[in-house]
Order: structure tokens, then sequence, then C-alpha cells
């Protein structure tokens, strides 16, 4: 590889990982009117890691988080500072990072066919209900008191999974459709 070549790779890098940074905000602004309203954070981050591979879309989530924490208001609600990732619910954004790691894991073992992708959604999306989860009770009971986990899981897990498996199977179709039209496979 030339040294243009490879200037010029990692300069269409570092443009996918700002895309998709802008694009996890932009989902998270995005809310669904529902019983319980969701955004798409959660479809963009994993569509992030679909296409982009585990470590431009794990670089993604990152500059996703660091704008919020520095007070860009990427977060849902048009919010943002370190107050919300210190918050109740601050855990789940911090997920979504251990989301990104452990679909980037996953493809690191078994590679990136559509079945095992759609696999490290599934796993990245537990793993960012549990950082979530420890993390409000945690929050939770020192602002306000104790809580128990059947209570947050009621208020913070359950009445999301159905709307997340929805956006895992529309993160999962598009990926590999525009991972294919952006040239994208294998490039990690």
């Amino acid at each position: 590889m030339t040294t243009q070549t490879t200037t010029r790779s990692k300069t269409y890098d570092m443009v996918y990982i700002a895309v998709f940074a802008v694009l996890i905000a932009i989902c998270s602004w995005i809310s669904i009117p529902m019983t319980v309203p969701f955004t798409l954070q959660t479809f963009a981050v994993f569509l992030a890691v679909g296409v982009l591979g585990g470590k431009r879309g794990s670089l993604a989530v990152l500059i996703y988080i660091l704008l919020g924490a520095v007070g860009i208001p990427v977060f849902a609600g048009f919010s943002g500072g370190i107050g919300v990732l210190l918050g109740n619910t601050g855990g789940y954004i911090i997920g979504f990072l251990f989301s990104a790691l452990v679909m980037w894991l996953i493809e690191k073992l078994f590679g990136r066919k559509t079945w095992v992708l759609g696999i490290s959604m599934v796993l990245g999306l537990i793993v960012c209900y549990a950082i979530g989860t420890v993390w409000f009770m945690v929050v939770y009971a020192q602002n306000s008191g104790a809580v128990g986990l059947a209570t947050v899981l009621g208020w913070c897990v359950i009445p999301f999974i159905i709307p997340d498996l929805v956006k895992i199977a529309l993160a999962l179709t598009l990926s590999k459709r525009l991972s294919k039209a952006l040239k994208l496979n294998g490039q990690e």
C-alpha cells in the first residue's frame, strides 16, 4: 500500500466514524411515542458497529459519548453534559460503548457472518441493559432510596425489549446492505 492510499484510507475511516457518531446523535433525538417512548439510539449504535465493524464502530460510539460528556446536546431530549452521564440513565449510555466492544470481540472471534452479527447485537444489548440497570439502581439509591431489581427492570428494561429487538432486526438488515454498498466488508 502506498502512503497516499494509506492516508486516503485513514481519512475515509475518520469520516465514516464521524458520520456514524452524528447518526447516533440524530437517532437519540428521534423519540417514538408509545406507552413508554423510546429513541433510536440503540439502533444507531448497532448500525454503526454493523456497518463499520468493531473497531470503527466502537470509536463512533466513544466519540458520541465524549461529545455528550463535554456538553454538546447529543443525548436524548437534546441534552448533554457530564450530569447526564452521572444521572439515573447514564449507565445505559455508557452501556452503548460496552455493547460495541462486545460486538467487536465477537467479530474478532467469529467473523462478520450475518448470524454472528445478530447474536453479537443481542449480547451487546444484554450487556447494555446490565450496565445501565446496575448504574440506575446505584444512582437512584443515592438520590431517592433503595429500589428493587424487579422494579428497575420494569421501568428501564422490560418496556424496551421488543422495540430494541425490532431495532436490532433493522440494524442487522441495513448493516449488511450498507457495508456492501460502502465496500467496508473485511476492512478491519
